[in-house]
């Protein structure tokens, strides 16, 4: 394994961990047992990849391949199933604001890491003139997981709903691909996750969202 696998190997394990703990913290949220918590978990965190997979002709995909991200999903939800069973305040009162937060973390690092995850298994792949498809494929692994834990816990999509976010992963999916095809891979990882990160905080922060309608009373 050269420096770029590893590199690869290091983001992958981040992403998978933050959002197994995104999608396990939503599913203790909506009252799901043990079983329940793992299995959002762990869809959150390869569900994207698999779709890119898929995408790509990867049969059987990567989750089944190298099992090692579905155990450390399986891990990251039976641990934070723990810490909020024998913490049962953070999900309630003033609490909510730090599990928010916490929750904005997890979601953020994850899309920032598997949207430029999803780019470079393209590139990978000899697809590295085909931008619509590369961006395509960030995008998907970077908000697949979600969108699949959120229709699983019969909530509104992320992606729909919140301040920018699914637009997020896409800025950063295009930043992935110039600055690879100008510097390289790892710069082009390490910068495009961090640009994807950078665009949901303050989206965050300053309550950016795209144009809507909302329904008369």
């Amino acid at each position: 394994m050269d420096y770029q696998q590893l590199i690869t190997f290091i983001m992958e394990m981040i992403g998978t961990i933050a959002f197994a703990a995104s999608g396990a913290m939503v599913a203790v949220d909506r009252a799901m047992d043990i079983f329940g918590v793992i299995v959002l978990g762990v869809t959150t965190a390869v569900g994207g990849g698999a779709v890119r997979d898929v995408i790509l002709g990867i049969v059987p995909p990567a989750m089944f391949q190298r099992p090692i991200y579905t155990i450390v999903a399986t891990f990251t939800s039976c641990i934070v199933f723990l810490i909020l069973y024998l913490k049962k305040e953070f999900l309630q009162g003033h609490n909510r604001e730090t599990y928010d937060k916490i929750m904005l973390v997890m979601d953020s690092i994850g899309l920032g890491i598997f949207t430029v995850v999803g780019v470079n298994t393209g590139i990978s792949h000899g697809y590295v003139d085909y931008m619509f498809l590369l961006v395509f494929l960030g995008t998907i692994t970077g908000v697949g997981g979600g969108l699949l834990r959120d229709i699983m816990a019969g909530v509104p999509p992320y992606i729909l709903v919140r301040h920018i976010y699914a637009c997020a992963s896409i800025v950063g999916a295009i930043v992935c691909v110039v600055l690879y095809r100008n510097f390289g891979a790892v710069v082009s990882m390490v910068g495009a996750s961090a640009v994807v990160i950078l665009v949901r905080y303050l989206a965050a922060h300053y309550r950016w969202n795209l144009p809507k309608l909302t329904r008369e009373e």
